[in-house]
């Protein structure tokens, strides 16, 4: 049997990794901050694999004490962690640098960055104990890993530092059979990316509608991550809109 725990798992790229992991052969562990939102991934879970095991478990990853609670959990009833997504995340208010508050910066910070490593932490923990030991971590990065937003500097910054996060779990994981890797987004069809068809501020000031592409083509390149042998690992993978403004951005 093996066990994924997703993070952020109530929407958008989470539900959709959850599901195809799940169709893999994952029992599933789904983590958010809101219950409905997982419990409609469990439902499409079901729909998809009548029968498979999912634990939902309301949590907010930049809390130490939930993210102990939700592994605690994962152990208890799933036995056992092969792959952790690092998918939660959220932004900031797209303002002026010297307009954001400390709290705002603090808020993305605590999320994109403490949280991936609170899990990231959970994770490795089990991943030494359990028999056979062992697992794979696979961080949600961005395009913003690589170039900016406009006025996007607290997200930005985080994914930057999750980008050097993958290398040093990827490098101390090594004498434990532990696995890591980022996988690097840009324009996945989501509700987050809606309003991309009204136009986004570029670089130059313009707006400009974006183009996105189908979420299920990130969940298939997960999937592929997910299902390699221990001895291979895809350490980074940039999979984005073919048309959008990333390559040359600025």
């Amino acid at each position: 049997m093996r066990v994924a725990v997703i993070t952020g798992a109530g929407s958008g790229i989470g539900r959709a990794v959850a599901v195809r992991l799940a169709a893999d052969g994952f029992e599933v562990a789904l983590a958010g901050r809101r219950p409905d939102p997982l419990a409609e991934t469990a439902t499409a879970i079901e729909q998809v694999r009548p029968g498979a095991r999912v634990l939902a478990r309301p949590t907010d990853v930049a809390d130490p004490a939930a993210v102990a609670a939700l592994f605690d959990a994962v152990e208890a009833e799933l036995g056992r962690v092969d792959l952790l997504f690092n998918n939660a995340g959220r932004g900031a208010p797209a303002v002026p640098l010297e307009d954001l508050t400390v709290e705002q910066w603090r808020a993305v910070v605590d999320t994109n960055l403490t949280g991936a490593f609170l899990c990231a932490q959970a994770a490795v923990r089990l991943m030494k104990r359990q028999s056979p030991p062992g697992g794979r971590i696979i961080n949600n990065g961005s395009i913003s890993a690589h170039a900016p937003r406009p006025r996007s500097a607290p997200y930005t910054a985080t994914k930057h530092a999750l980008t050097g996060l993958t290398k040093s779990i990827a490098l101390d994981g090594r004498a434990h059979g532990i696995t890591c890797g980022q996988i690097d987004i840009g324009n996945a069809a989501t509700p987050l990316t809606a309003r991309m068809a009204d136009g986004v501020p570029q670089p130059d000031g313009s707006m400009r509608v974006e183009p996105t592409f189908d979420v299920e083509d990130v969940a298939r390149a997960v999937s592929y991550m997910a299902g390699l042998p221990p001895e291979a690992n895809v350490l980074f993978m940039t999979v984005m809109a073919t048309e959008m403004p990333f390559v040359g951005r600025g």
